[in-house]
């Protein structure tokens, strides 16, 4: 196989790359699930124009497409940068110890996520049961507990992934994911508030898809670890 061309826009188009640029940003600042229309209003760019820019971000995987195909997201190479760009967050000592405590209690991937800027960065992850796609999770978060607790709390997400996801948090007080990347696994997530009540980020469980099933038993070890951490870490 030959290998794939470049990305359409180079260093001859500075107003091209600028433009770029700009939708990157308007992306960030507007949150997950803007749509090209609102993009090409706010830049104040021909809707064609748009259009290009938005599908070269995404083929290049600046960019990501909603579940509903109707809104664009960060992806995950904004992601990667911003994770090399940023120094590593730590856990805090008083932290590290809930977390080490219901890592004990849990046998299963216990794991802590902060939502920034409509992506879900991943604070702690459990070394003995690690995250399966640490890029996928940033580039496709409505596959994922953790990606659809953030989703959720935003007003504008859509799809059925996200309307199951409000569902699941109704009854269980938390997001899941069973069977859907990995036939006999699953996932969970519990919402860490702020002071405003805003999910802030979550205290995931990747484990036995049955436990994500009949989650209450799992969740029940883990609600009081999430109100212990949300102060520590949001």
């Amino acid at each position: 196989m030959g290998e794939r061309a470049g990305p359409a826009l180079t260093a001859r188009q500075p107003g091209a790359v600028h433009s770029a640029l700009s939708v990157l940003e308007a992306v960030a600042h507007l949150g997950a699930g803007v749509t090209a229309q609102r993009l090409s209003t706010e830049l104040g760019l021909p809707r064609a124009t748009t259009y290009r820019l938005l599908n070269l971000l995404v083929e290049d995987e600046y960019l990501v497409r909603t579940l509903d195909l109707s809104g664009f997201a960060l992806g995950a190479k904004v992601a990667q940068l911003a994770a090399l760009a940023a120094p590593p967050a730590r856990l805090s000592s008083a932290a590290r110890a809930v977390v080490d405590d219901a890592r004990r209690r849990v046998r299963g991937g216990v794991h802590v996520v902060l939502f920034v800027d409509g992506r879900v960065v991943v604070l702690d992850a459990d070394p003995d049961f690690p995250l399966s796609d640490h890029a996928r999770l940033a580039r496709e978060p409505e596959r994922y507990a953790l990606g659809r607790l953030m989703l959720i709390g935003d007003d504008n997400a859509r799809g059925p992934a996200v309307e199951a996801a409000r569902l699941d948090l109704a009854r269980w007080g938390a997001t899941r994911q069973s069977g859907e990347v990995t036939a006999a696994a699953g996932c969970l997530a519990i919402p860490l508030r702020d002071d405003s009540g805003a999910f802030a980020g979550a205290l995931g469980f990747s484990g036995a898809r049955h436990r994500v099933d009949e989650p209450e038993a799992t969740l029940s070890a883990l609600r009081p670890a999430a109100d212990a951490l949300a102060p520590l870490v949001v």
